[in-house]
């Protein structure tokens, strides 16, 4: 069987954009990352967010099922594990920051990631997870055959809370830069939206009716209280 970074994320299917560079920033100043924090990437792929993240000096590292993903980073640890059978190949208390985008919906059981995220975070460690929101593109969401379990804003909270982690924080998010830096534009994209093909092939037009769920929470001391 064909590798999935060789099939879904070919350069000919997803060519390499600016994007992932932006979308680290944006996210490395909203949860107040700092330089020199430990941190994962689960399901890195291509690398282009663990590389986006090392390079504003967070100490990276990566995980992924496919055995090409190493060579894909070569100046970055990356290891391969299929979480779902065989877990996080790092010990317990490792990491600050523990990372997925578009990772947990292809899981069969997606607690078994949570179990795994949550054990190697350090105390006070905080896990962040990217995943398609079921409610906005449910029509094309099995597009991809290999999702496996959708989230909506409840579900992914629910998650997190089953999971024992605190100060959690769920919402949708749009995947246009420039929503991030002016947020009233949010406005404009609702009512654009249901007016948008469901399969455009217009990035700006997809991205604004097609949300994605950002999920945050913080691994708690052993009195589940935050450090």
């Amino acid at each position: 069987m064909a590798d999935y970074l060789e099939v879904v994320y070919s350069e000919k299917e997803r060519p390499y954009t600016g994007y992932p560079v932006e979308l680290c920033l944006h996210l490395f100043q909203r949860f107040r990352m700092v330089p020199g924090m430990a941190f994962l990437e689960a399901g890195c792929g291509r690398g282009e967010f663990l590389k986006g993240f090392r390079d504003l000096g967070l100490d990276a590292c990566g995980v992924d099922i496919s055995e090409k993903a190493p060579a894909l980073s070569p100046d970055i640890p990356v290891r391969v594990s299929d979480i779902e059978r065989e877990g996080i190949p790092y010990d317990d208390n490792t990491f600050d920051v523990v990372y997925s985008k578009s990772v947990l919906e292809h899981f069969h059981d997606p607690e078994r990631y949570m179990e795994e995220a949550r054990r190697v975070l350090k105390t006070g460690g905080m896990l962040i997870t990217l995943v398609p929101d079921w409610e906005s593109c449910y029509k094309i969401y099995f597009d991809d055959h290999t999702h496996k379990s959708p989230f909506s804003v409840v579900s992914l909270r629910d998650i997190y809370e089953m999971h024992g982690f605190i100060d959690i924080e769920v919402s949708r998010f749009r995947q246009l830069p420039l929503v991030w830096k002016y947020p009233v534009l949010n406005y404009l994209c609702r009512a654009v939206a249901p007016f948008v093909p469901v399969r455009t092939k217009v990035k700006a037009l997809r991205w604004s009716r097609e949300l994605m769920l950002v999920g945050y929470g913080v691994k708690p001391g052993n009195d589940g209280k935050g450090e």
